[in-house]
């Protein structure tokens, strides 16, 4: 007799190998697969509720000390189930009071989304001051960098021309678009949009536009959708946007970043950003929660161990950790150059909590390195 442990990921599958049948793999594949689900300001009539309907399917629900006395309005708490008790908890909360019928709603978006193929975003910016030197291109240089990054396996390049590091300089409209157009031309001329998705890194209407007019795709808006002409052009030019979170700008950011809850505030962001995106009619959105867009090494990390959380709009998750700060903060004295095996630490571990998209400098060893790992997951 021999025992080893399996990973949940591949338990459907796993399942049919031992001989299951279709129907009861799946079944059984919703079984293993176990949710914690924190769940903030809960009425505390709701929480006495859906403790006693988790407890009758086989779930929990871990609550204050207390609850059950009704000493307070509400409670923090935290639902312990499969999949399958998700599912059927959304079914009976639906009849319930004191705002189930909201969690109800919302329990079938968190039960764990089959994974989507990873995409390499690399990294190309057309400006003399971003934060690491390796990025920097400028004229035929960066057409050269662009078609190595092809050859190497990037799915999409992201190009920029100004400095988003924190307390960067701002720049003027008109010399951020006087040196996005000429890799705009190169890459209408040569018809790279044919081979590659290519991404404008701005939050300028004219530069977007011109990128948008040479066969970019994507819009990656690290102001998140705040500007309405962004979105209108997104819409005219049928452009995938990135949402992307920011506390301040990039000239501020870093001065003392304060959240209640990094993980819920961010969440609500987005909400709110994506409403404001459908309503204009954009259905293709990325999201990115800005790793040292505005936080603290410890707002890094929450969102680095809760990434998997996000999963639960339905839209794919972009990482962008490529070589940052935050790595020194960790392993002081680490200058960008050096930075790059913590990068693929973040990223790989952020692929296994549902990231689909990684933002880095470095296309041919993150090819590498999730090449290795999706033959270890998918043996």
């Amino acid at each position: 007799m021999k025992f080893y442990k399996i990973n949940p990921k591949d338990s459907e599958e796993f399942y049919k190998s031992i001989g299951c049948e279709d129907a009861g793999a799946k079944i059984l594949s919703l079984k293993s697969n176990i949710n914690t689900l924190f769940i903030k300001d809960l009425h505390t009539g709701a929480a006495n509720i859906l403790k006693q309907d988790a407890l009758s399917i086989g779930a929990d629900l871990a609550v204050p000390r207390g609850t059950i006395l009704n000493s307070t309005p509400t409670v923090d708490v935290v639902l312990i189930g499969s999949d399958r008790h998700f599912k059927i908890l959304a079914k009976k909360e639906l009849l319930q009071p004191f705002g189930l019928k909201k969690i109800a709603l919302e329990l079938k978006s968190f039960i764990k989304k089959v994974p989507q193929k990873t995409k390499i975003m690399g990294v190309l910016n057309a400006n003399d001051d971003s934060f690491f030197e390796g990025s920097r291109f400028l004229g035929e240089e960066a057409i050269l960098k662009i078609n190595e990054m092809i050859r190497d396996g990037a799915d999409i390049i992201d190009i920029g021309a100004v400095s988003t590091r924190p307390n960067s300089l701002s720049v003027d409209v008109e010399i951020e678009l006087q040196r996005i157009k000429p890799i705009c031309d190169a890459v209408f001329k040569n018809k790279l949009y044919e081979k590659v998705l290519f991404s404008i890194d701005s939050f300028s209407p004219s530069s977007i536009e011109y990128a948008l007019k040479s066969g970019f795709k994507i819009i990656n808006d690290i102001t998140g959708l705040i500007n309405d002409e962004i979105c209108a052009l997104a819409v005219k030019y049928d452009a995938t946007v990135v949402i992307m979170h920011m506390q301040g700008t990039p000239q501020t950011m870093q001065n003392n970043p304060k959240y209640e809850d990094v993980i819920v505030e961010i969440d609500d962001f987005f909400k709110n950003q994506i409403e404001k995106a459908n309503g204009f009619g954009i259905k293709n959105i990325i999201l990115d929660v800005g790793i040292g867009f505005g936080k603290t090494l410890k707002d890094n990390l929450l969102l680095l161990q809760n990434m998997e959380h996000f999963g639960h709009f339905g839209y794919e998750l972009l990482l962008g950790a490529s070589r940052k700060s935050l790595i020194e903060m960790i392993i002081p004295n680490t200058p960008p150059k050096d930075r790059l095996s913590g990068t693929l630490a973040i990223h790989l571990d952020g692929i296994k909590k549902g990231v689909s998209i990684v933002r880095c400098h470095d296309v041919k060893e993150h090819f590498q390195a999730i090449k290795i790992a999706e033959a270890v997951e998918n043996v």
